[in-house]
């Protein structure tokens, strides 16, 4: 029997994505998005914040360095891969990124277009404030309004 690797995420940009492009032509986009989780101890709020590093490949990552930009709220589905590598210094590291299958920009159509601040609907949301989705495997059926 196999096993599972799923992550979903919801958090913010920490910063725009940066692009790259390597051989042949294929993108990729990184960037950071913070989690926050708040609980109470000893009566206090308590914020906690986990730092992700997310990794999107080919068409995501077109479609996200379009549209997504530091501070948005961002609906993540993805798996974790670790991978090595050598530092300046020739020592070997390791990293854990979250590869994006696909993703939800929330909040409303206006967040995205002028850079106004985010608002996630508690309702059933208008037309103009439906989440707008980006699948890597089925890019012809996204649902970006534009």
């Amino acid at each position: 029997m196999s096993g599972i690797n799923k992550v979903i995420l919801v958090g913010h940009l920490g910063k725009d994505p940066e692009v790259r492009h390597l051989e042949g032509g294929v993108s990729v986009a990184s960037f950071p998005l913070a989690t926050s989780e708040t609980y109470n101890k000893d009566g206090r709020k308590i914020e906690q914040t986990e730092w992700h590093n997310i990794v999107m490949w080919r068409g995501l990552a077109d479609v996200a360095s379009k549209y997504l930009q530091k501070n948005k709220l961002v609906y993540i589905e993805g798996k974790l891969r670790t991978r090595s590598f050598e530092d300046k210094e020739g020592n070997k590291k390791y990293t854990t990124e979250v590869v994006a299958e696909n993703f939800t920009m929330l909040g409303r159509k206006s967040d995205f277009e002028n850079g106004s601040a985010t608002s996630t609907a508690t309702t059933t949301p208008k037309a103009e404030e439906q989440p707008m989705s980006y699948d890597r495997a089925n890019p012809e059926t996204d649902d970006l309004p534009f």
